[in-house]
């Protein structure tokens, strides 16, 4: 399994993969980032990722390096030169060096990195019989910039830590509001009574590519969404919940602060759902995950 980075458009092994300690993406988390993945070999969403991007990267104040094209040519040359079966790249844009400062002036302009890594799934047993969760309140850096897919993850970072200290995979994230809006790298959907419930994107969410997926293929088989924000003591209500981002698909969420969610296993609209999307994604009936090598079942950022 290979894994390359390809800077400022060249192409580098891991060892030999360096910026300027002065980068204000290593300084500040003053970055926007993209996760995508392949499915047979092709990128999953690929314009739509870029696209986000680049709204990531205007609602920071700056523009991208290049071409939304030449980032795609990149990037492919990236997961070409990796000779993965599936791979996942993580392309990230910084507003460039300068002196320390946080001015952003200061900045010599953005900078590009792409990471190229093998796709590695969440392994089976977790879409069989779900994941647990625990409610964390926090105040997310993402907050302050409109949204924006931004490098600073450090409250997501730490929220997640506090999970797998409790025993739990995952973390949601309570707002200041005392409402659920994400979880640490994914977005939140729960069903009640057979209606789809995900948080407005007026409540500070990303924007995921695989919701708007979902979204969808939930409006193509007439299923009812409702977009609306849900309390920490409403989430343990619900009959179903799941989360979605580009590597985990659709996870089902069973447990969360040690109270059971529905029956306290993944629902029958949860494994629908996840169905129609691998099955839009050209995957048909197959099951979702597969075996995870030692040392390598880790928690990747994705939307």
């Amino acid at each position: 399994m290979g894994r390359v980075a390809v800077i400022q458009g060249v192409v580098r092994r891991p060892e030999e993969a360096t910026i300027s300690v002065y980068d204000r993406g290593f300084l500040y988390g003053d970055s926007v980032f993209e996760t995508v993945r392949t499915y047979g070999g092709k990128l999953f969403a690929f314009d739509e990722h870029l696209e986000r991007l680049a709204e990531s990267a205007e609602k920071m104040g700056f523009e991208l390096p290049v071409s939304p094209a030449e980032l795609a040519a990149e990037t492919r040359a990236g997961i070409e030169a990796a000779g993965n079966e599936e791979s996942y790249a993580r392309i990230m844009i910084t507003r460039g060096t300068g002196p320390l400062g946080l001015d952003t002036s200061l900045a010599e302009g953005p900078r590009r990195v792409i990471l190229v890594e093998p796709l590695v799934l969440p392994p089976a047993e977790q879409y069989e019989t779900g994941i647990s969760a625990i409610c964390v309140e926090t105040v997310r850096a993402s907050d302050a910039a409109d949204s924006a897919k931004i490098g600073n993850y450090l409250a997501s970072a730490l929220a997640l830590k506090k999970a797998k200290e409790a025993g739990a995979r995952e973390a949601l994230v309570v707002n200041r509001d005392g409402v659920v809006v994400e979880g640490t790298t994914s977005n939140v959907f729960a069903v009640i009574d057979g209606v789809l419930v995900t948080p407005p994107l007026d409540a500070g969410i990303l924007a995921g590519i695989t919701r708007k997926y979902v979204l969808l293929l939930a409006e193509e088989d007439k299923i009812e969404v409702r977009f609306d924000a849900l309390s920490r003591q409403a989430i343990l209500e619900v009959d179903e919940l799941f989360l979605t981002s580009s590597i985990r698909e659709v996870m089902p969420i069973v447990e969360v602060d040690g109270v059971p969610i529905g029956d306290g296993k993944p629902g029958e609209m949860t494994r629908h759902i996840h169905q129609r999307f691998r099955r839009h994604v050209g995957l048909g009936d197959r099951p979702p995950g597969a075996p995870t090598p030692v040392g390598q079942d880790r928690d990747v950022e994705g939307g």
